[in-house]
């Protein structure tokens, strides 16, 4: 009798450890493709932020669509391109590397993420050498979860092109609405900046926008029930448009704009008529 549970017992050690071998290796070799697969959903959705492409859509179209972004890390502070590899950088792990990140100031968190990376990759859509379009990367808290997503402008950094989320932890039917794609076509069109880009002005208020105010193009309908998550997303919209986040590369790719602009004959000529 205990002869049969020592057998048992060696059966049954012998089973956990083939299981423990199987489970473990089934990981190793899943990995790689749990990550491409990973990086295959961020292209994805930044592609269908900034409407360079609409679902249903296949990884080959993912990627042929993506060849159409020069991407680049810049450094925050100064708004500097770097010589960080654009493809291999992560943000959210150089965030957490003490001589990568920089703690927030918490009057200056809107965003309510504490610390971030001090380099950032952005994206550039050109057409025919030229900016066509920029799309950049935004994170911040709603109300149960950190939201991540991409915000695309125009060529002429101001408006937006659009707006998407491809992670968070909202409420479905409440804060997940951010995903819903009636809402975020509301932001198509929409002025981030004022004129003068003085301030971030893009806020999501309580309710419907009043079309007939004077303010409505820098105003995003709330989402019903969701006041939190809606808060959110102006906070971390703002703080990533703003002087601790993006705001110093937008103000020096509008710089560059001013000089191209200027040194172009034919829109001398078209100021002149």
């Amino acid at each position: 009798m205990k002869n049969d549970a020592m057998k048992t017992l060696f059966v049954a050690a012998i089973l956990c450890v083939a299981c423990s071998i199987l489970v473990s290796g089934a990981a190793v070799l899943l990995k790689p493709a749990q990550e491409a697969n990973k990086v295959l959903d961020v292209k994805k959705n930044l592609l269908l932020a900034s409407g360079l492409i609409e679902e249903p859509v296949t990884p080959e179209e993912i990627n042929q669509a993506y060849t159409q972004i020069q991407a680049e890390v810049i450094e925050l502070e100064t708004g500097e391109p770097t010589d960080i590899e654009a493809a291999t950088f992560s943000q959210e792990k150089a965030s957490k590397d003490p001589e990568m990140n920089k703690v927030i100031d918490p009057k200056a968190d809107i965003a309510g993420i504490k610390v971030r990376s001090k380099y950032a990759p952005a994206y550039k859509y050109l057409k025919d050498g030229s900016l066509e379009m920029l799309v950049l990367p935004i994170k911040g808290k709603g109300l149960w979860s950190t939201l991540y997503g991409f915000l695309a402008l125009d060529k002429d950094l101001r408006t937006v092109r659009g707006l998407g989320f491809y992670a968070h932890g909202e409420t479905p039917g409440l804060g997940g609405e951010i995903d819903n794609p009636k809402w975020k076509a509301i932001w198509k069109g929409k002025k981030a900046f004022d004129e003068n880009f003085d301030d971030v002005k893009i806020t999501v208020v309580k309710g419907a926008v009043d079309s007939s105010d004077p303010k409505s193009e820098y105003k995003v309908d709330g989402l019903s029930g969701a006041t939190i998550t809606s808060n959110g997303v102006t906070f971390l919209v703002q703080y990533w448009l703003g002087d601790d986040g993006f705001g110093p590369y937008l103000a020096r790719l509008r710089s560059q704009q001013d000089l191209t602009d200027s040194a172009d004959p034919s829109s001398e000529e078209t100021q002149e008529q």
